[in-house]
């Protein structure tokens, strides 16, 4: 009964090895060398991608924080226009020149 246990486990480590070994051989070779890198690349890609994502999001947040700061202390207040912000002053009446 021992032996049939050790050639059991002998057997049980010989496949997990060779599998192990084979996977690493493929691993190793241009095509599996491709395809880590692709997979590295793509992974860096969306990590550059959501990064822009949140520093466009913390730009829309401080450029909001911003405007509110100048209404309060100025009193002027913005509108959203062309996806830009315009101050909404009243006009400036210029005076006429005298013609003459």
């Amino acid at each position: 009964m021992k032996r049939l246990f050790w050639l059991g486990l002998g057997v049980v480590t010989g496949v997990a090895l060779s599998r192990k070994a084979t996977e690493t051989a493929r691993q190793v070779t241009p095509a599996g060398l491709a395809s880590n890198l692709g997979d590295a690349v793509r992974e860096l890609a969306g990590a550059v991608g959501s990064f822009g994502a949140e520093v466009r999001a913390g730009m829309s947040e401080r450029e909001q924080e911003l405007h509110n700061m100048v209404e309060d202390r100025s009193g002027v207040t913005a509108r959203l226009r062309d996806g830009r912000h315009a101050a909404a002053e009243r006009p400036v009446r210029r005076a006429r020149r005298a013609e003459g």
